[in-house]
């Protein structure tokens, strides 16, 4: 009977201490402990965090029509060709902004033109004028950086489309007056038609910003000979 205890007891303890060993070589999720990883866990879609490029903030601005670094030289067209005309050019905000500013890159002056009557402004996605510079003309005369342009009313921007407008009129040196430009001429408008292209112009004859747009009347026309499309930001 001693003999019998004696063996029974022993393959107990084996089998207890093998289960040890297993237990003692797995890890709670299940694989095992010490085993070399096959490198960091994936996140799901949308849940990191990585770098995404430069961003508005980054420069202490609230949104912008492309980042500054890329937009080059604009020719600003003709008097004739230019003049008079509001041009166009779109932005999506995807958050809710006080729009106080608007940003222009002025390239390069001209110190014999004679400017007046120069705005820029803001419609909505239904044309609807939400607010207006002062006449610019004097700040298009100097510092040729870019510069702020305040809002004769601050308004506060929800999410949405909305139309960056600039007013020109005088004269001026085609070459000497340029504004800096994100893209280049009819390639910005790819896929899209009125009342949504990213640039374009609309009237003529105009020596203020209309209360309102018809955006259906879209123009390519003055785009097609030259006149790039220019960078904004939005303070």
């Amino acid at each position: 009977m001693r003999t019998r205890t004696t063996t029974a007891t022993t393959g107990l303890v084996a089998a207890l201490a093998a289960l040890l060993v297993l237990a003692g070589c797995t890890a709670p999720g299940g694989s095992p402990r010490g085993a070399v990883s096959s490198g960091p866990s994936v996140p799901a879609p949308g849940g990191g965090s990585g770098y995404e490029g430069p961003r508005p903030q980054d420069q202490n601005l609230l949104a912008w029509t492309g980042d500054p670094n890329d937009a080059g030289h604009v020719t600003a067209q003709t008097a004739a060709g230019v003049g008079g005309r509001v041009t166009l050019v779109r932005i999506v905000l995807r958050e809710e902004i006080t729009w106080s500013n608007i940003w222009l890159g002025l390239a390069g002056l001209d110190p014999n033109a004679q400017l007046a009557n120069c705005h820029l402004g803001v419609y909505d996605a239904n044309g609807t004028l939400l607010a207006a510079t002062p006449d610019i003309s004097p700040q298009l005369m100097t510092a040729p950086i870019a510069k702020p342009f305040a809002l004769a009313k601050p308004f506060t921007a929800p999410p949405g489309t909305y139309f960056i407008a600039l007013l020109l009129n005088g004269t001026w040196a085609t070459n000497a007056l340029t504004l800096k430009s994100t893209g280049a001429g009819i390639s910005v408008n790819a896929g899209l038609a009125p009342p949504k292209l990213r640039y374009s112009t609309v009237l003529t004859g105009q020596t203020s910003l209309p209360a309102s747009v018809n955006l259906a009347e879209q123009s390519t026309s003055t785009i097609h000979t030259g006149w790039a499309s220019q960078w904004y930001g939005i303070s």
